[in-house]
């Protein structure tokens, strides 16, 4: 019986070492499989699973926005903090601190998300609340958003009575307060 032990014991150590072996080879597979796969999630899908959370963004021609991560959308998200909220363009959208490690595939995001800035923006205009628009060249506007068209929004400036039409691909963010 002593020999069958050993040759039971020899055979589980060889069994061992190739799962130990299919193991080391196999890693650097999966390691690739799991990079390839991470190439095709997106900055939206990483907010989405930050939803609710404290997130700093780097916005362009505006700089450091800190708050809530109030609602992600299709092309926007909207950031509350200090007594006001910032409809912010993912597209001016330069770096993202405080963000979820997980991200959310946009099967799994709520109807409402595929709105477009356009919706948050003709409510805005509906309610006629001062906001300051701010593009993405540093510029801005104080004002109220009049109306919004497929892509521009009129823009009342305060002060002047003037009309501006501002281009929704250079529109960085608009700050309000509630």
């Amino acid at each position: 019986m002593a020999w069958e032990d050993s040759l039971f014991g020899y055979l589980d150590d060889l069994e061992n070492q190739a799962e130990a072996l299919y193991d080391a080879q196999r890693a650097p597979e999966l390691a690739d499989r799991g990079r390839a796969e991470y190439q095709q999630v997106r900055l939206a899908a990483r907010l989405m699973a930050s939803t609710d959370e404290q997130v700093s963004l780097e916005v362009l021609g505006l700089g450091t926005v800190a708050g809530r991560l109030a609602r992600v959308c299709d092309g926007w998200v909207l950031v509350g903090g200090h007594g006001q909220e910032w409809l912010i363009a993912t597209s001016a959208i330069v770096s993202v601190a405080g963000a979820s490690e997980r991200a959310v595939p946009e099967v799994a995001w709520p109807a409402v998300s595929r709105l477009r800035i356009t919706s948050p923006l003709r409510g805005l205009a509906d309610a006629a609340l001062p906001c300051v628009a701010h593009l993405v060249d540093g510029s801005r506007h104080e004002g109220v958003v009049h109306r919004v068209g497929a892509d521009f929004i009129e823009f009342l400036v305060a002060g002047g009575g003037r009309t501006v039409l501002i281009a929704l691909a250079h529109l960085a963010a608009v700050q309000s307060r509630p």
